[in-house]
């Protein structure tokens, strides 16, 4: 445990001073969108690669978070930061009923990732019919700079901001790998019957996951209203954020501290580096998911963090040999 504390310390002071320092403003938003979609995939990882519980649905608590950030503002006058916890909140509240329509009958693998999709379509075209979310058209959050407001004139802020969500969702994760109830998500994940053998409330423990990812993906969803100031129901409850955080925490490893990082800066940067060469092309980043989660299931099923401990292990026997 003391490993991965000085590990993340270490990660949140270099992205900290690098933040401060740099003049770029290119280098600045790429380490920007690289912390949000490590916070998207980190959200995911928390119940899809420690709790074995797979969502193809995730934008449904990323929408509730990004909804509840905007309405908080526009309907009731509350500030961003006061509206920021209740959204995470609706976002965890949300997850856990999602849960117990779901796990309560016992749902899992293919079942419960269908389900979940199937819920952020509904959630999606409620926002769509609905008068208070802006229908069709979405809603804007009107432009009020400075920090109190959360609206930073530098990419700067927002990147402090995200890296402490980032470092928050590495310390949960970290607490999974080493607590009593991290053993239990795990152990339900891997034999649900023979860890409600030993005591374990499988229902319970599921639901603690579920909270716990949907409250991060609410938060990515309520930084995304901070940043872009606009939200509508195709971004909130569209497929393509779902994809984004799942493929991140596939490429860079499910079950890891470090892979859903390192999986979401792989993709964004290759993300970057396509839209540099042929432009905003339709549709061109989930062509690249695609190809990318193709060729990492054929030659590195356990992601790049996987592989990478697979490395270390076997060098490290031939140096002991040697």
């Amino acid at each position: 445990m003391n490993r991965d504390l000085c590990a993340i310390a270490l990660f949140g002071l270099a992205l900290a001073g690098l933040a401060t320092f740099a003049q770029s403003g290119v280098l600045l938003t790429f380490v920007m969108m690289s912390l949000y979609a490590a916070l998207l995939s980190q959200a995911w990882n928390i119940l899809g690669g420690y709790g074995g519980q797979l969502s193809f649905g995730h934008a449904l608590f990323f929408g509730v978070g990004a909804y509840a950030q905007a309405l908080g503002q526009l309907n009731f006058g509350i500030n961003p930061w006061l509206a920021l916890p209740v959204a995470i909140a609706l976002g965890a509240l949300v997850g856990m009923a999602v849960g117990g329509l779901t796990f309560r009958y016992g749902l899992k693998g293919s079942y419960f990732a269908l389900v979940t999709l199937a819920f952020a379509e509904v959630f999606r075209i409620l926002a769509l019919s609905a008068s208070f979310t802006g229908g069709g058209v979405g809603l804007m959050v009107p432009l009020q700079e400075g920090a109190a407001n959360m609206q930073f004139a530098s990419r700067r802020g927002y990147i402090y901001l995200l890296l402490a969500f980032v470092m928050l969702a590495l310390l949960v994760t970290a607490w999974l790998r080493h607590s009593r109830f991290g053993a239990y998500l795990q152990a339900v994940r891997d034999n649900e019957d023979a860890a409600r053998a030993i005591g374990v409330n499988p229902l319970r423990v599921k639901l603690g996951g579920i909270a716990l990812s949907a409250a991060f993906m609410s938060a990515a969803g309520a930084f995304y209203v901070q940043v872009f100031q606009y939200i509508d129901p195709g971004i909130a409850f569209g497929s393509a954020v779902s994809v984004e955080a799942l493929v991140g925490a596939i490429v860079g490893g499910m079950g890891t501290l470090w892979g859903p990082v390192l999986g979401a800066v792989a993709l964004h940067g290759l993300a970057d580096l396509t839209r540099n060469l042929f432009g905003e092309l339709p549709g061109i980043s989930m062509v690249i998911y695609g190809v990318v989660l193709i060729l990492i299931v054929m030659f590195l099923p356990r992601g790049i963090s996987g592989s990478g401990q697979s490395l270390g292990r076997l060098f490290g026997k031939e140096r002991a040999r040697a």
